[in-house]
């Protein structure tokens, strides 16, 4: 499922370009391009749903294995001690999740 008018339909399908730090069959994950802090990152998944809890439980099960892997990916690029996930969906309607590698002397930034 896609929705032609969605930005996040777009950058999963490439349609428009972004920095695409991890993909697989179900997810992608680029670099947010206004970072609340360095290595701020999106995941998605591929196809189109409004909210997280109207994705199949399938797809919501393969999203957070990938919001895992790129969460140590982050961490360990950034040297963070956390990284800090949140699901928001108010700005662009496409469930995104928002990774935010951090240390925990950081105020950190809100999601």
């Amino acid at each position: 499922m896609r929705d032609p008018d969605c930005l996040f339909c777009k950058i999963a399908n490439k349609e428009i370009p972004s920095e695409i730090i991890h993909e697989d069959e179900h997810t992608v994950a680029f670099l947010d391009i206004h970072p609340k802090a360095p290595g701020h990152t999106l995941l998605i998944p591929k196809t189109h749903h409004r909210w997280f809890i109207d994705m199949p439980d399938e797809l919501s099960d393969e999203v957070f294995r990938s919001v895992k892997r790129v969460a140590k990916m982050l961490k360990d690029k950034y040297e963070g001690d956390f990284v800090r996930v949140g699901i928001v969906g108010t700005d662009i309607p496409h469930v995104h999740i928002h990774l935010i590698p951090q240390k925990i002397s950081d105020d950190g930034p809100e999601i």
